[in-house]
């Protein structure tokens, strides 16, 4: 079984020790873009590799690491990648078309600092929110994603405060 730590939006503030423990136990660490520099990378590659994309706070530094949008394989499963771009109540039709003529599983994007995990056909949507964003996150959070053989399942956890 493949566990995967899904992050996004850290916009290079303090990283919460429950979400650092955590992805300790995990394969993989996805981070959705904004970073907004390169400590919070290099925080998360000394935990685990770590598979990004910049975003749009992001300087050039991290820029320079990371592209714009991945496709990658997790397993049976194609995974798309992408920050994401506009007002966060049109981000599903930015996202949906970034990869409307590939063929993936689940696409994993930030930008808009709102969890979501929604099926849509047969395509995994899912934003982890953020997991240190006070201000426009309903709450503070990161995803887990586990893939054994043929399945997959996708979940937030919710940071406790001053943990």
């Amino acid at each position: 079984m493949l566990r995967i730590g899904v992050v996004a939006d850290t916009h290079s503030r303090d990283l919460p020790k429950m979400m650092l423990k955590d992805f300790k136990s995990v394969d993989l660490i996805i981070h959705a873009g904004d970073f907004c520099d390169t400590p919070d990378y290099e925080t998360l590659a000394q935990i685990k590799p770590v598979k990004a994309v910049f975003g749009n706070m992001d300087t050039a530094a991290i820029r320079n690491l990371f592209p714009r949008r991945q496709i990658f394989k997790l397993g049976a499963f194609t995974v798309g990648l992408f920050h994401g771009e506009g007002p966060a109540k049109t981000i599903m039709v930015n996202v949906k078309e970034e990869f409307a003529h590939d063929k993936v599983d689940i696409v994993i994007f930030g930008h808009s600092h709102q969890p979501l995990n929604q099926k849509e056909g047969a395509v995994l949507y899912f934003n982890p929110g953020s997991p240190n964003d006070t201000i426009f996150a309903p709450y503070c959070s990161y995803g887990i994603i586990e893939i054994a053989n043929k399945d997959f399942s996708a979940k937030h956890v919710r940071i406790k405060a001053g943990v």
